[in-house]
């Protein structure tokens, strides 16, 4: 493994991570509206072609926030509608997302299992 490939993912993966407390800390964005911005700013570096490109340099840096999961949804709506016409559009999402969402919910429900959350005391 190659060291500089390493270094830039961990300073790319920073620097994303540092945008997105800033960006939390000097506005009033709700962290889920946060995340949203981040799946589509993913889905509009998919949609142009900028993901590929930096994900060549920077590897698991930004592969692993959601921008790689909004990047992954849009490639799953490019290749699907190529097979399948326009309903590939409605389809290539889930096609894309099906794995590693299957794997949050079978996560989340053995973590459930194990874990037992109590109420919030006021």
């Amino acid at each position: 493994m190659d060291i500089t490939r390493i270094i830039l993912s961990f300073i790319t993966g920073g620097v994303i991570c540092a945008a997105v407390q800033l960006i939390s800390d000097k506005t009033k964005m709700l962290p889920a509206k946060i995340l949203v911005f981040l799946v589509i700013l993913g889905v509009f570096f998919g949609a142009v072609g900028i993901y590929d490109f930096i994900f060549d340099v920077a590897g698991a840096g930004i592969s692993v926030p959601l921008i790689g999961f909004g990047a992954s949804v849009a490639r799953g709506v490019r290749e699907t509608i190529d097979k399948l016409g326009a309903i590939g559009i409605l389809s290539g999402p889930f096609t894309a997302a099906s794995a590693g969402l299957g794997a949050a919910f079978i996560f989340s429900f053995i973590c459930s299992l194990i874990f037992h959350s109590k109420p919030k005391r006021s």
